[in-house]
């Protein structure tokens, strides 16, 4: 066979596979939305409520291609650093929204005040405070979603929101978050802790959409109406517990390969 030959053998080969993976992950993709449709409903809530985050942490930007190519628009990210990277490959398109779901170091704080649209995991008042400097210096208001650590476990990040007895302990910290002009709660985020059974994740939620109704009564001058919570294993049920942002990778896009 002669080198153009092979090539055009190559070039074939290459868009069988795209093709085939193009489909495979809009099938995932439509699926998912589909479940969530269902479980919405079956709650007696409209679908039109929840927005499905898709999970691209650690996806090569030719998955990320082929995924908007199957009509995702909304990509969560949990490291900003490798986020900007596929941000800048793919040329910034302004019709892409870009959430950071994962813990934020403080040297990466600018980062996540340029480039995101929201913030999942804003996890301390020191992160807060940081936050709203630099989104000050960016002249960007940002909203964000504050996470708790809802299962009381040592190895997660967020304010600790394990015991309810104790969310008016939380008031004294949170109630700094009204100063701070260059920043917008709009709600909570939960990770509840690993379980072999999706069943198991339903406690966690309810308690997290407790303390919703709780912070909407004692600091009702932030906004507390968005709740992230719900990933591949457990969505459903985190939609019918009143989840209004799904944080959804592997089950759309595949094993990671990175």
């Amino acid at each position: 066979m002669s080198f153009q030959g092979y090539n055009r053998l190559t070039v074939l080969l290459s868009t069988k596979l795209v093709t085939k993976e193009l489909h495979i992950i809009q099938e995932n993709y439509l699926r998912t939305l589909d479940r969530i449709a269902a479980a919405a409903k079956a709650s007696g809530r409209s679908p039109e409520m929840i927005r499905l985050v898709v999970i691209s942490k650690a996806q090569s930007v030719e998955v990320i291609k082929i995924a908007i190519q199957a009509g995702i628009k909304l990509f969560g990210e949990n490291y900003p650093e490798e986020a900007v990277e596929k941000m800048e490959t793919l040329g910034f398109p302004v019709d892409l929204e870009w959430h950071m779901v994962g813990h934020v170091q403080s040297r990466k704080v600018d980062l996540v005040a340029k480039h995101f649209q929201l913030l999942h995991s804003l996890d301390s008042l020191k992160l807060a405070r940081r936050l709203d400097r630099s989104c000050g210096q960016e002249g960007k208001k940002l909203p964000v979603l504050l996470e708790f650590n809802i299962g009381g476990e040592a190895s997660k990040n967020g304010w600790l929101a394990n015991q309810e007895k104790k969310w008016p302990d939380l008031l004294d910290e949170l109630v700094n978050l009204r100063d701070m002009p260059n920043l917008s709660v709009k709600g909570l985020m939960c990770m509840p802790p690993p379980a072999d059974l999706a069943e198991i994740s339903r406690s966690y939620f309810i308690k997290t959409r407790k303390l919703q109704d709780f912070l909407r009564t004692q600091l009702p001058d932030l906004q507390w109406t968005e709740l992230s919570m719900g990933t591949s294993a457990d969505y459903d049920i985190a939609v019918e517990e009143g989840a209004t942002l799904i944080r959804v990778g592997t089950a759309i896009l595949g094993t990671r390969t990175n």
